[in-house]
């Protein structure tokens, strides 16, 4: 095909070339005629096929610690490393026993947690800058089904509910199993989810959804934490509104708060938000943020020495056992019980790891394999689960710290672990007269970055008022309906939006603008003008089985032509039509009747006359109903459309029909946005075709893109009706079509083919 294209002054460019429909550029653009895909036994055989190079490609994707590690460099990164790790591992000590609590396990546990699951996260993960561990949402989650499945009223002796005491031993190792049970079977869930590559299930969880629940659970993890702040022991509530219920209760016995504890806590908050505003405010200055985590150790050494405990019955953390205990299979009897909050947990602690690695990656220039990721977290909740760690994930907090004391790599990791494991073996025992008070203040100040996210709000208000609704509807369920049934909610809301706004587009009708081959929303751009007898329709979304039906209305309703009163008036002219000839021609058989048989020659020659008339009559009618019509003003309602259709002549002197109300004689279906047809789709498309085609408007297609082309042909939807000439590239060709085909030749030469851009 000849083009011809010229540079302008002014940056503007000439293109001629002639109208091209898809059949044209098939011709043109040459469309391969094969796939260039593998065929599903080519991909089966390249699977099972084995080298050594794709052996070594396996390994290296699947234990990424094989394609770094080799390649460390100690001179550039072990500094670094090292002052993150013992920053983070100093992190690690006070935040797994405060978190432990909140999964209501004894702290020990947290220490677990904060070691095995981190150095099975250097071997296969792949962010290197995160840090695995506890969390507080993770915790509260775990924490919301021991205490559901292990209340303390299932472990009272000696006496009833008010009089009995409850075995701690026993209730602490029931909550323990539970806590792997669901920990190792949400590690599967993770495994099995990152092996068949589905780690983009993450997103459909959003970011306002994800940010939203965050906060709601920050506020579960404070409500939990009132116990130890002001030394009172609630009732246990469980399902929805236990928020509310363990709230009112808190506030019913407030007058019963031990003051010592209560100082213990004011004193330690008070060291923590002020030193953690100077590591925020001089944090360009410090060489690393100041560890105030570490308040843990003085805390603990005036617990023992002031005999604060004798005295004052301040509650402390409690005998921690030194040494690691021999690796244990989780109880698979709690799987049944636990299989829904393992889900959730594996889906959240996921999407907290993915977005926090993600951005640290981005920040970094390095990629993160998200489906690699969803096996290492799989890896570290599975592993752990045997040595009585709980589920993680990593943490905001200490993955700011890692990071910003120059971490470089999961060395730090590993480093942080040594600090853990020497506590674990050597120094936990000296943490027996930590406060629990002072645990909580630690997970109230740590919370702070979650509580910030209520300046989403504002936010969200003035750019996408969808996304608030989303942040709201999450935060308010999670508040609400608990953890679990509030992260449910949250994702149908989510996915309704998205339903709700592919089901109502936006529908517009386009319009030329002058001089150019742009065509633009009439609504929106003065400048775009509608052709006259052309109305050129586009919706701003795919066209599918939930917005078919509305695609068809809004149709309708914007080229003014309803196509359902249209044909009701074809069918009633076409019954009078009909009533009319049988009148006609029962007249004739009475009119013959009274001849009489000696004028039959007479007779017969009249009604070969009147039989003549009536059926040219006849031919005009049927003509009328297709081609053409005119007024009648005996119809019913509705005709009135067909009242003032006139005829325009074409080349060859046929006559065609348009419809006065707007003189339409075409539509064109911009349906670029349409990146998918399902079977309703390609029904509605032929009914539109047909249906206007009864009316004698022309239907075209334009933009249509190639995936899209070949998902039509296999449906059936091109035809002797519907051929490949009706589906032209872009909206100009198809507009130049149209006015050729009607022979308006003068509106012809104001778009014309050689267009100046």
């Amino acid at each position: 095909m000849d083009i011809e294209e010229r540079d302008c002054s002014g940056g503007g460019y000439f293109v001629q070339r002639k109208v091209l429909d898809e059949l044209c550029l098939d011709e043109v653009a040459q469309k391969r005629t094969w796939s260039t895909k593998p065929t599903l036994s080519e991909r089966v055989k390249e699977s099972l096929r084995c080298s050594v190079p794709r052996l070594k490609r396996t390994a290296l994707s699947w234990v990424p610690v094989l394609s770094w590690l080799p390649y460390y460099s100690i001179r550039e990164n072990a500094i670094g490393d090292l002052i993150s790790g013992c920053s983070v591992g100093i992190m690690h000590l006070p935040q797994g026993m405060a978190y432990a609590l909140l999964a209501s396990l004894r702290p020990v546990f947290g220490l677990y947690t904060s070691l095995y699951p981190v150095l099975v996260y250097f071997i296969f993960g792949t962010s290197r800058h995160i840090s695995v561990g506890t969390f507080a949402v993770i915790s509260i989650m775990i924490g919301s089904v021991t205490e559901r499945l292990a209340p303390d009223s299932n472990f009272i002796v000696n006496g009833t509910n008010q009089t009995g005491s409850v075995d701690l031993d026993a209730r602490d190792a029931y909550r323990v199993q539970i806590a792997c049970s669901l920990t190792v079977l949400a590690g599967i869930f993770q495994i099995l989810l990152g092996v068949v590559r589905f780690g983009f299930v993450v997103t459909y969880l959003s970011e306002p959804l994800v940010r939203g629940y965050t906060t709601g659970s920050a506020c579960h993890v404070c409500v939990s934490q009132l116990k130890y702040l002001f030394g009172v022991t609630p009732a246990r509530f469980t399902g929805p509104f236990s928020l509310i219920y363990t709230l009112v209760d808190v506030c019913r016995l407030l007058p019963e708060t031990k003051v010592p504890e209560l100082l213990v806590s004011l004193v330690a908050l008070f060291v923590l938000i002020v030193v953690k505003e100077i590591n925020a405010c001089y944090r360009q200055k410090l060489p690393m943020p100041i560890p105030i985590e570490i308040v843990v150790v003085p805390a603990t050494i005036i617990t023992h020495f002031c005999g604060l405990t004798s005295k004052y019955s301040i509650d402390v953390v409690g005998e921690i056992p030194s040494g690691l205990k021999a690796p244990q299979a989780p109880n698979a009897t709690f799987f049944s019980e636990v299989i829904g909050d393992a889900f959730a947990v594996a889906i959240v602690s996921y999407a907290i790891n993915i977005s926090l690695g993600k951005t640290f990656a981005l920040k970094h220039g390095y990629k993160v394999d998200s489906n690699q990721e969803l096996v290492a977290l799989g890896l570290c909740n599975t592993v752990g689960s045997f040595f009585q760690c709980y589920s993680v994930t990593s943490s905001l907090s200490r993955s700011l710290v890692q990071e910003s004391t120059g971490g470089k790599t999961q060395v730090a990791g590993v480093i942080s672990s040594i600090i853990v494991l020497i506590t674990v073996l050597k120094i936990g025992s000296l943490f027996s007269d930590l406060p629990k008070a002072v645990l909580s203040t630690i997970v109230f100040v740590n919370l702070k970055g979650m509580f910030m996210q209520f300046m989403d709000v504002p936010m969200l208000w003035k750019t996408n008022k969808v996304d608030l609704l989303v942040w709201l509807v999450t935060f308010t369920s999670t508040l609400l309906l608990n953890l679990d049934l509030g992260l449910a909610v949250a994702i149908g809301f989510s996915m309704l939006t998205v339903i709700f706004r592919t089901q109502v587009p936006r529908y517009s009708i386009l319009g030329h603008v002058t001089g150019t081959a742009l065509y633009l929303d009439t609504d929106t751009y003065k400048e775009a003008k509608e052709i006259p007898g052309i109305k050129i329709f586009r919706s701003s979304t795919t066209i599918y089985y939930a917005n078919a039906e509305m695609y068809l209305e809004a149709l309708q309703e914007k080229s003014g032509l309803e196509i359902g009163k249209l044909l009701t008036a074809m069918k009633k002219r076409d019954a009078k039509l009909k009533r009319k000839q049988e009148k006609e021609k029962k007249e004739a058989k009475m009119e013959a009747k009274k001849q009489g048989q000696s004028q039959g020659n007479v007779v017969a020659l009249s009604l070969t006359e009147t039989s003549t008339r009536g059926h040219s009559k006849g031919q005009v009618n049927r003509a009328y109903q297709n081609d053409t019509t005119m007024s009648d003003s005996d119809s019913d309602t509705g005709s009135h459309i067909f009242d003032s259709i006139t005829q325009v002549s074409k080349p060859g002197g046929e006559k065609k029909g348009k419809a006065c109300g707007s003189s339409t004689h075409s539509i064109i279906l911009d349906i670029a946005t349409t990146s998918f047809v399902d079977t309703v789709t390609v029904k509605t498309l032929k009914n539109i075709f047909r249906d206007f085609g009864k009316i004698d408007v022309d239907i075209y297609l334009a933009s249509c893109q190639a995936c899209v082309v070949e998902q039509l042909e296999t449906a059936g939807f091109f035809s002797e009706s519907i051929p490949k000439s009706r589906l032209f590239v872009t909206i100009h060709d198809a507009v130049l079509h149209s006015l050729k085909k009607l022979g308006q030749t003068d509106f012809v030469l104001d778009v014309s083919c050689s267009t100046r851009m």
